[in-house]
């Protein structure tokens, strides 16, 4: 029977970590939830309006827009980076001469700030003053509304996304396939399936748990992004790209609804766990297939 240092040692190990965790995650938490239900401008008094926030936030138009939005932005954003992440990782592990200098290209805009991958994307993109449309108007073309038109400008923003994420994950598939045994490749070509019937049915069902992670934690990134969009587009144009978590920001520090912005967050909280949980349903939770 194990002593009472023993039950009680791996306890306090954690200890440092739980109090961490509490104050500076549970805590915060928590006290947002309740900020939520009380009108409250972060300097005076809470006023307690009970679900008077929520039911606000069901009639405001404006969040609703920003809401559809960044869903939009979220569903084609995810994709748009777990199949450029695979292909780069399929790619670079063929093993051809210099595929460690492309990991590294690849990877590389990952290093950069958020913020300066949204400044290089405008100024490249700009319609007066970008790079692009300057050398489309040397060629004789008419410079294109990248960053005006709400289409383009949404087009623009998950093309930026992709560009900037795509390399994090990269690194994640490429483990994912190392750790793949060589032993089912080399069956497969006795057996003389090629390259896309080994992707098939043996890559991509044995990278399930690595999908999985790619999935849950690029709809987290993509869901919270705020400062790349932010100086891309400013959320606009006419707020076409203003997503939820700049909203956030404007209600809860520049209006100063801190309420109303907690009620926001909550909504964005449940949003982020509910497609965590469909994500982890419909992949049995990572498990590769038995068969």
């Amino acid at each position: 029977m194990k002593s009472f240092e023993q039950k009680i040692f791996p306890y306090l190990l954690l200890l440092p970590t739980m109090v961490i965790f509490g104050l500076f995650l549970f805590y915060p938490a928590l006290n947002g939830l309740w900020v939520s239900f009380t009108k409250w401008d972060g300097i005076n008094p809470q006023e307690f309006v009970g679900l008077g926030n929520y039911i606000k936030l069901a009639e405001d138009k404006t969040f609703l827009t920003s809401f559809f939005s960044t869903m939009f932005y979220t569903f084609l954003s995810v994709p748009a980076i777990l199949v450029s992440a695979l292909m780069l990782a399929l790619i670079l592990t063929r093993g051809f001469k210099g595929s460690n200098f492309f990991r590294a290209v690849f990877y590389w805009p990952t290093m950069i700030s958020t913020i300066i991958v949204g400044l290089t994307w405008r100024f490249l993109l700009g319609e007066d003053f970008g790079v692009i449309n300057y050398l489309l108007t040397v060629m004789g073309n008419s410079p294109v509304k990248w960053l005006t038109n709400p289409k383009a400008a949404m087009a623009v923003v998950i093309f930026a996304t992709t560009w900037s994420m795509a390399g994090y994950y990269m690194v994640m598939f490429i483990a994912g396939i190392k750790a793949i045994s060589e032993t089912y490749y080399e069956a497969a070509d006795i057996d003389g399936a090629g390259f896309w019937q080994q992707f098939r049915y043996i890559t991509l069902p044995l990278l399930k748990p690595t999908t999985l992670l790619v999935l849950v934690l690029a709809t987290v990134n993509v869901i919270k992004a705020y400062p790349l969009v932010y100086a891309l587009t400013q959320g606009g144009p006419a707020g076409a790209t203003k997503f939820m978590v700049q909203m956030i920001q404007e209600t809860g520090f520049e209006k100063n609804q801190m309420g109303y912005a907690c009620a926001m967050t909550t909504i964005l909280f449940i949003i982020l766990a509910v497609l965590t949980f469909v994500q982890f349903r419909l992949n049995r939770g990572g498990e590769q297939d038995a068969d």
